[in-house]
């Protein structure tokens, strides 16, 4: 069963692991949907992670539609604002307009009167963000969110934005949404510092890199060009074949399999407990077409890798060093 933990130095406990609703809407429907959140729920899980942009706010019409039925206070629901949902001038970004209007719309859909975790969705260079950040506090203290959270940020992004709301006296960013998983971690160069320094809670997002490190993919067999993965760089510059078709991607694939051959698990179940076995993620997020993959996913907590088995991961998967932590690394070990 699921554990809960406390969203960094905030009061707030979320379950270990979050569910994501990307799927919902798109690639299953509400039936299947509620059959995954209710899976979910028997596991012991009590967060879902969804965005208003997301199957174009109908990943939200399912979540509400299921949550309509539930005890609303024993759930942590979390949502996004950024990305447009229409075709007006004022229909994107986290301009003050856009925050009231997006977070109306999204209670509708949530069927609820409060949003527990409200994130800005990325960066928006459009607008200050000092207005920004006045306004999710503005909601907080209307008792519209509970939490502020951000997603998609850099480094110095995360941290001015903790430095305003500490200049401003706002409400403190109590979350980030990065990517983290084997084949990309990035932000163990600057962003993990600052989490830890600001004791911020750390949702993550895409622990198996889109079906990347299931298993799924050899080097010999290419996917169709009708899947996300299959398409070229430039229309989907997330998950393409060309960018992880490289030795670094197929010997973390080939480490991840062997593990889960001798410890007789899921591949993807490998690929998350990496993710858990860093303590300063709270919880990766979890997505699933269906609950086959929801149980498999869940599969993770019945287990744990082993010190040698999370080294082995961890060497499998360096990043090249560049300036100027690769300069910072050697100075350090000059004293």
């Amino acid at each position: 069963m699921m554990e809960y933990k406390f969203l960094g130095k905030n009061g707030i406990r979320i379950s270990e692991l979050v569910l994501g609703a990307m799927t919902f809407g798109a690639e299953c429907d509400e039936k299947q949907s509620f059959q995954i959140m209710d899976g979910f729920q028997k596991y012991g899980g009590n967060t879902i992670d969804t965005a208003n942009v997301y199957s174009n706010g109908r990943s939200e019409s399912i979540v509400g539609s299921w949550l309509a039925s539930k005890n609303r206070d024993d759930y942590v629901i979390a949502t996004k604002v950024r990305f447009p949902m229409g075709n007006g001038p004022n229909d994107a970004g986290v301009s003050t307009k856009n925050i009231r209007r997006s977070v109306k719309e999204s209670l509708k859909r949530l069927k609820t009167d409060y949003i527990d975790i409200y994130q800005i969705h990325a960066w928006d260079s459009n607008t200050m963000l000092e207005e920004s950040l006045y306004t999710l506090s503005r909601l907080v203290d209307e008792g519209i969110i509970n939490y502020i959270g951000v997603s998609n940020f850099k480094g110095w992004q995360l941290q001015k934005a903790i430095d305003v709301c500490k200049e401003y006296g706002f409400g403190n960013i109590s979350s980030l949404q990065p990517q983290y998983n084997l084949l990309e971690r990035g932000v163990e160069y600057e962003i993990e510092d600052i989490v830890r320094e600001n004791e911020i809670g750390v949702i993550s997002w895409s622990p198996l890199r889109g079906g990347w490190l299931t298993g799924k993919y050899n080097r010999e067999s290419k996917p169709s060009k009708d899947t996300r993965v299959g398409r070229s760089r430039k229309e989907d510059p997330g998950e393409a074949w060309e960018r992880y078709d490289n030795e670094r991607t197929w010997n973390v694939v080939d480490q991840i399999m062997r593990i889960s051959k001798e410890r007789q698990v899921p591949v993807s179940s490998v690929s998350l407990n990496w993710v858990r076995s860093h303590n300063w993620v709270t919880a990766p997020i979890i997505g699933a077409r269906n609950v086959e993959q929801l149980n498999e996913n869940l599969s993770c907590m019945d287990w744990e890798l082993s010190k040698n088995e999370i080294l082995e991961l961890d060497n499998v998967s360096k990043m090249q060093q560049f300036y100027p932590y690769d300069f910072i690394n050697w100075a350090i070990k000059r004293r």
